[in-house]
């Protein structure tokens, strides 16, 4: 089982809170795409006889491109690959994108899931975040995608924004969970360095909102959408049962993925490896001798801590039996006696041979996950 996730770098508007890699969009995708094929083609054997369970097309914006060319991508990964016929395969749109002719279009090509990236119910949030749709557009797309048939819907939501307050995010998540979506992510503001926030922060333009009122966002977050019969199966991630990202719960598993696209990772077990931050180079070197990507090998203690680190994440945790088998008693030790601490302070808890984030703990995950980080590569 893998996954191949497709990074389209282009965006018709830049958000003020974006780190991922992403320039402005031109009327011409052809050139991209002839090089995300010619990559796909210099790669078919990355997977070796892996078969694909999962297809995800992000950004930047998927949207920006036509049905027809999602489909041609597409169409080249099941004709190069072995695509399961019952693969799970995302796109992502902005809302203002959506329109009927479209989302038909994309359902023609064997899209399945919908990826609406709502961030607020509010038009000055939007406006602030410098967002391109509207809350009304938002709604509208999320019908759309349900009139097209389209059952597995997921938004994303962002909390934490300098302004929002507890009760407009209590707003914010009655109306996206009174919609007809089956999943949510919803993320916490972070404020990057070389971002339009980073800059305006670095300038005193813009404050992050204390850690009290992140808590209680947090709390009311868990709170409403297990009321609404969601389950939060990782720190930001909820689905109703049979709904949960299948592309990203294998991320979170160590599942092999292939990554096409300027700055896609890649992970095969042994090794990552992560593309050109340039869709200029990577346009004239993908699919060529000329290396096109960065490469590192991952050891033992690498391999720990990157497992410990997405476990952690999730409802599943640490799993202490295959701790024990992969990395033997000195990881085993390290895990149980860390681990105590947490389960004293009612920060972890144990069941079985599985090892969670308690509620409490999930609100300093980061804090408890670099303790758990193991010394040295």
């Amino acid at each position: 089982m893998a996954g191949i996730y497709i990074h389209i770098p282009y965006c018709r508007k830049l958000c003020n809170y974006c780190d991922f890699y992403h320039v402005t969009a031109n009327d011409n995708n052809n050139e991209f795409i002839r090089a995300l094929l010619k990559e796909a083609s210099d790669r078919k054997s990355y997977l070796g006889s892996e078969p694909v369970s999962t297809i995800y097309l992000g950004g930047g914006t998927p949207s920006v491109l036509k049905g027809g060319e999602a489909g041609m991508i597409l169409e080249f990964l099941r004709e190069n690959f072995t695509v399961d016929e019952k693969a799970e395969i995302t796109f992502e749109l902005n809302p203002d994108d959506v329109n009927a002719a479209y989302m038909k279009d994309l359902a023609a090509i064997g899209i399945n899931r919908i990826s609406l990236g709502v961030q607020s119910w509010y038009d000055e949030d939007l406006k602030m975040l410098n967002r391109r749709h509207t809350a009304a557009q938002a709604l509208q797309a999320i019908e759309m995608s349900s009139g097209a048939g389209f059952k597995n819907i997921t938004i994303d939501l962002i909390y934490g924004i300098p302004g929002l307050g507890l009760d407009r995010w209590e707003e914010n998540l009655r109306r996206s969970l009174k919609t007809e979506i089956t999943h949510l992510s919803a993320y916490h503001l972070t404020i990057e360095p070389g971002t339009v926030f980073g800059k305006m922060k670095e300038k005193g333009l813009l404050q992050e909102i204390d850690e009290d009122e992140s808590n209680a966002q947090f709390n009311l977050l868990i709170e409403m959408t297990e009321s609404a019969g969601f389950i939060q199966y990782e720190i930001s991630n909820f689905g109703k049962p049979g709904y949960f990202s299948i592309h990203n719960t294998n991320y979170w598993k160590q599942v092999p993925y292939l990554g096409l696209g300027p700055s896609a990772h890649s992970f095969n077990r042994y090794s990552r490896q992560w593309n050109v931050r340039d869709v200029r180079k990577y346009i004239k070197y993908a699919g060529s001798a000329h290396e096109y990507y960065e490469r590192e090998e991952l050891g033992l203690k690498t391999k720990f801590n990157e497992y410990v680190m997405t476990s952690l994440r999730t409802m599943w945790g640490i799993d202490l039996e295959y701790v024990e088998r992969t990395f033997e008693k000195e990881g085993y030790d390290y895990v149980v006696n860390l681990a105590g601490k947490f389960i004293g302070y009612g920060l972890m808890k144990q069941e079985n041979n599985t090892l969670a984030l308690t509620n409490q703990g999930k609100m300093i995950s980061d804090n408890i996950i670099s303790e758990f980080m193991m010394p040295g590569t």
